[in-house]
């Protein structure tokens, strides 16, 4: 691990990319197990119905936290971004009824077993990913360099208290974390791991991964 850069080093936005792959991984494998040929268990169905309302309720958070402290500060220091950044709020009053219509089959599912409510989040997921999925590449293609040139790393580091930590809890942010470092490749969980000081690390790293895992496991299966 090498030295984190001075805080007035240009924002690091690669927490980004792995937030975003996140979603994508987990919202795409929610969509593939309810279309397999078999429905999932009872057990199974709660724990994918709840993993997935649990998604969407942090896609709500995030992108408030981006209109509502992200792209104000890029705005004021980059006003030829305006176009850029209208569009990037643009995607998201696209993408709230898509989620908001994922979350309610989502709850739908995880309270019955019937075939309807498995065919209706399926259907929700796939309206949803068709429009989050472009929205969620170009904003790392496209709005993160901007962010990269306006910000320094110390900004970057305070939007981030201030508007996706400071309100959660201990164990959600572990639960967030462990969520984050699953399956990525080892670049992407350094980066993770080491936003928090060492002692808190190894807590959350450690003292919550078997909670994660059977979490896992129950949405999942064993190949999880």
């Amino acid at each position: 691990m090498k030295a984190p850069s001075p805080p007035d080093a240009p924002a690091d936005t690669r927490m980004m990319a792995i937030v975003h792959s996140a979603l994508k991984r987990d919202l795409a494998r929610a969509r593939e197990v309810l279309a397999g040929p078999s429905a999932p268990g009872d057990r199974q169905r709660v724990a994918i119905a709840r993993h997935v309302t649990w998604m969407l309720d942090f896609l709500h958070s995030h992108h408030s936290g981006e209109d509502a402290g992200m792209w104000p500060l890029v705005r004021r220091r980059d006003p030829g971004a305006a176009d850029l950044l209208d569009s990037m709020e643009a995607d998201h009053a696209r993408i709230a009824p898509k989620a908001e219509a994922a979350a309610a089959a989502a709850q739908a599912y995880g309270a019955t077993s019937s075939e309807g409510a498995r065919v209706s989040l399926v259907e929700a997921l796939d309206g949803l990913l068709d429009v989050l999925v472009p929205h969620l590449d170009r904003e790392v293609a496209e709005a993160m360099p901007v962010v990269s040139a306006c910000l320094t790393r110390g900004e970057w580091d305070e939007v981030e208290q201030e508007f996706f930590v400071k309100n959660k809890s201990k164990r959600e942010l572990a639960m967030e974390g462990h969520w984050l470092i699953e399956g990525i490749d080892p670049e992407g969980y350094d980066i993770v791991v080491h936003t928090v000081p060492p002692l808190l690390r190894f807590v959350l790293v450690h003292g919550f991964g078997p909670a994660y895992r059977r979490r896992a496991k129950a949405r999942w299966g064993a190949a999880s």
